[in-house]
């Protein structure tokens, strides 16, 4: 009887499940950029053509400008003063109408230079996006979360000053109802394409938090500190990046809504007669959604500023605690003739390092290459490496900077005091005490 030698098949390969499974992340990962490319689209940022742009700026227009204006010069009621003074409902709109039309225009811009991926940093082709594949999607959808939240409670806000205004302001049912439907639109729209801006800020920033603190997973692996260096310039120059890109946006922001809320704090303050909800509400609402979106913009800021100071900290405790290990090889001496064996399992990647010699936040950044002759420096011990690149990290501290000024809890205290002695001044000229 023949023996049956038929070989056994090979067990199946598993390598299609794993392939399989980054594909579908990835298409979920396109999937939220497409989602919010579309929002983006609808609100007239992605101006990518001729006709987009020409589209999106005459909505704007018609919408945000031409209808609200068009109302309050059609409908006001010249008995109706103590309930509705005109002056306040066009300085209103004209500071609602600047700050959505900076967003539009400074994100739109960027948009249009970069596109969408690149302007987020998540783009596929840099090796980085298939590690933090769920971090991305959790903080696109925290965007439409954070967006949603803080325009349905302004809306909520808005909504009752309008009713208010109409109760009092006595008009035909119809009228009414279309100017409350009219204002509560144009509204909407400005809003939103405001706090957009503020909130795709807030995104890129927490974007790259991701990656800062990842840092701190990379230091715990046996990796060259070489490696931890060219990391930490990545991140450094992401981070010039967004400050260069966004700075026009913060800084144009910041003055307006300054300008606004000491304009509101005249008008109000210097008003001979009874201000009340019904005639002065709108100055609550407008104040109320530009803090809003400065207060989100400097607290995506002041967030990554503060993951970005405290790499040098986190190197610190990596350094101390390598060292002060008693398995430390590297404190015992050196092998193969002088060469450390943690030195030998590494192989130095020949590129280029980006080294940026600005002292502001522009991007002038050249390209050094590294020198391909490494082994002239592997005679210095591990631990002289590891001081260095302590010593490099405190004195590179970095943070989202404008125009040189990194945005930080100091320089946040900073402004809050500026600030609040400008009020104070205001109010010191407006407000007067007699005494009989």
């Amino acid at each position: 009887m023949a023996l049956n030698h038929n070989p056994q098949p090979p067990p199946p390969i598993e390598t299609p499940l794993v392939v399989v499974e980054e594909e579908v992340n990835d298409t979920q990962v396109t999937k939220s950029l497409r989602r919010l490319e579309t929002f983006l689209g609808i609100f007239g940022f992605c101006q990518y053509s001729a006709l987009s742009f020409t589209l999106s700026w005459l909505c704007f227009l018609l919408l945000g400008v031409a209808l609200p204006l068009f109302i309050i010069k059609f409908s006001y009621c010249s008995t109706c003063d103590k309930y509705e003074i005109r002056s306040f409902e066009l300085e209103i709109l004209i500071s609602q109408s600047i700050v959505a039309a900076i967003s539009l225009l400074c994100i739109s811009h960027n948009l249009r230079k970069y596109g969408l991926r690149k302007f987020l940093f998540v783009d596929r082709y840099h090796g980085h996006m298939t590690l933090f594949r769920q971090e991305y999607i959790h903080k696109i959808d925290g965007f439409f979360r954070l967006l949603a939240v803080w325009v349905l409670l302004c809306f909520l806000l808005k909504s009752a000053r309008e009713v208010v205004h109409v109760i009092y302001v006595h008009r035909s049912w119809w009228q009414s109802v279309g100017i409350l439907v009219a204002f509560l639109v144009s509204w909407t729209y400005s809003t939103v394409i405001y706090l957009t801006g503020c909130a795709l800020y807030h995104l890129v920033c927490n974007l790259q938090v991701i990656h800062f603190e990842n840092y701190g997973k990379l230091l715990e692996r046996d990796l060259d500190v070489t490696v931890y260096i060219e990391e930490h310039i990545r991140l450094t120059h992401h981070l010039s990046k967004i400050s260069h890109r966004f700075r026009i946006f913060l800084i144009l922001q910041f003055l307006f809504v300054t300008a606004s809320q000491f304009v509101s704090l005249l008008e109000t303050t210097g008003n001979r007669g009874i201000i009340d909800f019904a005639n002065g509400g709108d100055f609550v609402v407008c104040s109320i959604v530009e803090l809003v979106g400065i207060i989100i913009c400097l607290h995506a800021a002041a967030k990554i500023s503060h993951r970005a100071q405290g790499l040098g900290s986190v190197a610190s405790r990596w350094h101390a605690l390598i060292t002060c290990n008693p398995n430390d090889a590297s404190q015992l001496g050196m092998n193969n003739g002088g060469i450390s064996s943690s030195e030998t399992a590494y192989t130095y990647p020949s590129g280029s390092l980006p080294i940026s010699y600005s002292e502001s936040d522009l991007e002038s950044v050249d390209y050094v290459p590294i020198p391909t002759n490494i082994q002239l420096a592997s005679y210095m011990p591990m631990y002289q490496k590891r001081q260095a690149f302590v010593t490099y990290l405190q004195s590179n501290l970095g943070g989202a900077t404008v125009f040189g000024w990194t945005i930080d809890r100091v320089l946040i205290n900073t402004i809050f005091f500026v600030e609040l002695s400008l009020v104070l001044f205001v109010l010191g000229k407006t407000i007067t005490f007699t005494t009989k």
